[in-house]
């Protein structure tokens, strides 16, 4: 199995890329990670929400393939703790996926679209925080899934 995480937007701030990449690193070593950024589009402030969801849509799906396990980072999905997550990732790795591919969106969220195409949606937390920020938050809790299911000692019960 591979997973396989798209993001709208390139994250700018150093102490977020240098944490991201501590954890990517790390999860490498558990499981093929690949981290792929979609740029913001251009004139974005000239265009409605709606047009910006459906044009940013169009670039998810297009990354999108047939058999990919699609799992969306948005504030109404479920919400998981750190084990109940790592069983999660678990049972998808049993079910033989090929890949799962996590989508963090842009700023006004997904189109309908995308919101169709996904097999799931998953919340990590009740409150909001910049997509900058979630990207940090994520690999690092995708890193403890990964260590909680090969019994490594990072995650404390």
């Amino acid at each position: 199995m591979k997973i396989q995480l798209i993001q709208i937007g390139k994250t700018s701030d150093e102490y977020l890329l240098t944490g991201i990449s501590v954890y990517e690193k790390r999860l490498k070593a558990y499981i093929p990670f690949a981290n792929e950024t979609i740029p913001y589009l251009k004139n974005a402030a000239s265009l409605s929400q709606d047009i910006v969801k459906q044009k940013e849509g169009e670039l998810i799906l297009s990354k999108i393939k047939l058999d990919d396990w699609i799992i969306l980072l948005d504030e109404r999905g479920k919400t998981y703790t750190s084990l109940e997550f790592a069983d999660q990732m678990q049972n998808l790795m049993n079910q033989g996926m090929k890949q799962i591919v996590f989508v963090i969106g842009g700023a006004y969220g997904f189109s309908e679209d995308v919101y169709n195409r996904a097999n799931q949606k998953l919340s990590l937390s009740k409150m909001t925080f910049s997509h900058q920020i979630i990207r940090l938050i994520f690999a690092e809790q995708l890193y403890r899934a990964y260590s909680i299911i090969n019994r490594h000692p990072y995650h404390h019960e």
